[in-house]
């Protein structure tokens, strides 16, 4: 499926975004102008079933949105080869399955959503999200910009739940191995990937770094505490 793009800058260096569940590319409106200040022609994508992207298609949920789909989708709609690849939450399922073939020269991970299952997370209770109030977002989000908010309501009118329900009997775990330069950057205390695993990825071979203070979307609590934990790596 070719997915729908935004695009920042146009630089010699390409960087590639990708948006966690509920979201679109909205969820980079500051990290992608801040990559095109330094150079990067910077490809934001939309995920299938998010923003302005296509529906899947099938018969139920996890038809419409097997999680190696979303990989395909990357690899079919990104250029191959990009200085940089950054993936958040549900993104950082679909960048590592297409990393190998995408050969970006460094891969971030912002929280991903390897081990969702594990952490006990329930994927259908995302579905009533489709309804939240702004006030509801500012409440849990005290640390977002008005910007990050808006974007947030924007993100979830063009969301499909079904790519929620499709999780429910889908599993995906710690990649065994970095296929290329690897960061992975957690939320504080972060309930995806806890302290074990994360001393199981640099066992592997992954830089894993903090964001103090930053919950599940470090690059919107807190963008000076993101940039700062890509130090090196940009």
């Amino acid at each position: 499926m070719k997915l729908h793009t935004h695009e920042w800058g146009g630089g010699d260096r390409t960087a590639v975004l990708v948006h966690g569940m509920t979201s679109d590319h909205r969820s980079w409106l500051r990290l992608g102008p801040e990559l095109a200040g330094r150079g990067y022609r910077v490809l934001a994508v939309d995920l299938r079933g998010h923003g302005l992207s296509p529906r899947g298609t099938g018969a139920s949920p996890a038809e419409r949105y097997p999680l190696e789909a979303y990989a395909e989708d990357l690899l079919e709609t990104l250029p191959a080869g990009p200085e940089l690849a950054i993936g958040h939450s549900l993104g950082g399922i679909a960048l590592v399955g297409a990393v190998e073939r995408l050969k970006p020269a460094r891969a971030v991970y912002v929280d991903p959503g390897w081990r969702l299952w594990q952490a006990g997370l329930d994927p259908k209770e995302w579905v009533a999200e489709k309804q939240v109030t702004r006030e509801w977002i500012v409440a849990r989000n005290p640390r977002w910009e008005a910007a990050d908010v808006e974007a947030k309501l924007a993100g979830l009118a063009h969301w499909d739940p079904d790519t929620a329900l499709a999780l429910v009997d889908q599993r995906s775990d710690l990649p065994a191995t970095p296929a290329v330069p690897s960061l992975v950057v957690l939320a504080d205390g972060s309930v995806l990937v806890g302290a074990e695993q994360a001393g199981t990825l640099r066992a592997r071979g992954f830089e894993v770094r903090t964001v103090p203070g930053a919950g599940h979307n470090p690059h919107r609590d807190d963008h000076e505490g993101f940039l700062a934990a890509l130090d090196g790596w940009l």
